[in-house]
């Protein structure tokens, strides 16, 4: 199993940058599918970005072009960078780990971004 824990959330104008970073313990980080989900007031929890063990992305379309997920296996790292942030990507942020043939999932505990106009 694998723990995570997720930091970077603030208060930010629209237009500003920030950088949410995930760390993991507990497990073998490598082989996880590693993401970022959010939930905005009033909405399902989303998917935003992910990666694969391979480096593979995915991103919402909402935020492609915007938002960049890393990861950084030697430190066990996950990273969302956030650039042009928008009051509409205001949400918590998840860190999420995935062993997907195992159905297995893993979630922090959330980090508040606040995009203010």
């Amino acid at each position: 199993q694998v723990q995570l824990v997720e930091s970077g959330g603030g208060l930010v104008q629209a237009g500003g940058s920030l950088r949410l970073s995930c760390a993991a313990s507990g497990s073998i980080f490598s082989i996880y599918r590693m993401g970022w989900y959010r939930q905005a007031p009033g909405k399902q929890r989303e998917l935003v970005a992910s990666i694969t063990s391979g480096g593979s992305t995915n991103y919402a379309d909402s935020v492609k072009g915007r938002f960049s997920i890393s990861r950084d296996n030697a430190k066990r790292m996950v990273y969302l960078q956030m650039n042009s942030l928008k009051p509409e990507d205001t949400a918590v942020y998840y860190c999420n780990a995935a062993r997907v043939g195992l159905h297995q999932d893993y979630w922090g505990q959330g980090t508040q971004v606040t995009v203010s106009s």
